[in-house]
């Protein structure tokens, strides 16, 4: 076996944390802020009261915000608590269409769209459960250079206004990747395994931390292959594409969180996107 030089590895995983890609910009519902900072030092940043990603880049700090689909266009502040500052950035309207699914009128689809008593209830823990997996916090360096987690066919965008056979539901908070059921799903970037369970509208799930907020999710899935605690690396199989939970057929629906805020996953993959087809 070929023996790896140590100070080239250090060197080598250095140089790279300096050539770190950004994601995409765009200040509208649903995207993403990349705001420059004058800090020469590590700031620290909140929005909307909570903490923000920072990460260095070309020897300048920035802070990488998510904006809520909830936002209403016009002046919005962060606050860079490290020099006292207020800085201003404005978010533009943005009208996501609409998409209606039909789900075949079965016994367990029925309750997909009206859950019952007792699903009601296991909804309302796995929120619990949900929502303090999606609060962690962590103070290491961010991993934002991103890569496919799976490839295949682009079914749903993010953003869109979903309706189940006719009735509204919440937008769709992810990006949906169509592929056959057992395809590989990869981590995106270096993370730590915060969340693997099986859940009544998501199916089987992981959630992996990035660092500081940064959060992604990779849902109806066939099989998992981590477990909580495990630090994955880039490009590593953690689970395959799957048709578990609500869902019309086999793909992977993948989330990413910044601040606590589910954003667009395409601004993190703008180098790859084109990597996935549209056509059926």
């Amino acid at each position: 076996m070929k023996k790896i030089n140590v100070f080239t590895l250090l060197f080598g995983m250095a140089f790279c944390s300096l050539a770190i890609a950004l994601p995409q910009q765009n200040l509208v519902p649903g995207g993403v802020a990349v705001i420059k900072l004058t800090n020469e030092t590590a700031p620290n940043v909140l929005y909307n009261g909570r903490k923000v990603l920072t990460v260095q880049h070309n020897n300048h700090w920035y802070a990488i915000v998510g904006i809520p689909l909830s936002a209403k266009p016009g002046k919005h502040t962060l606050t860079n608590t490290t020099l006292a500052a207020s800085i201003p950035f404005n978010v533009a309207d943005k009208d996501y269409p609409a998409q209606h699914i039909t789900l075949k009128k079965t016994p367990k689809n029925k309750r997909m769209i009206n859950p019952n008593k007792l699903d009601m209830d296991r909804i309302g823990k796995e929120k619990v459960t949900l929502s303090k997996a999606l609060s962690t916090w962590s103070k290491t360096p961010a991993n934002v250079d991103f890569i496919l987690p799976a490839t295949g066919r682009l079914s749903s965008p993010f953003g869109l206004k979903r309706f189940f056979n006719n009735q509204p539901r919440r937008p769709h908070s992810g990006l949906d990747i169509a592929a056959p059921k057992g395809a590989p799903v990869v981590a995106p970037a270096n993370a730590t395994v915060i969340d693997v369970g099986d859940y009544f509208f998501n199916g089987n799930t992981v959630l992996l931390d990035h660092g500081q907020g940064l959060i992604s999710g990779y849902f109806h899935l066939n099989k998992t292959l981590v477990n909580i605690g495990d630090a994955v690396l880039q490009g590593q199989h953690i689970a395959d594409i799957g048709a578990t939970g609500r869902v019309t057929g086999p793909h992977l629906h993948w989330n990413v969180y910044l601040n606590k805020t589910k954003v667009d996953p395409a601004y993190f993959i703008s180098d790859h996107i084109h990597q996935l087809t549209s056509k059926k």
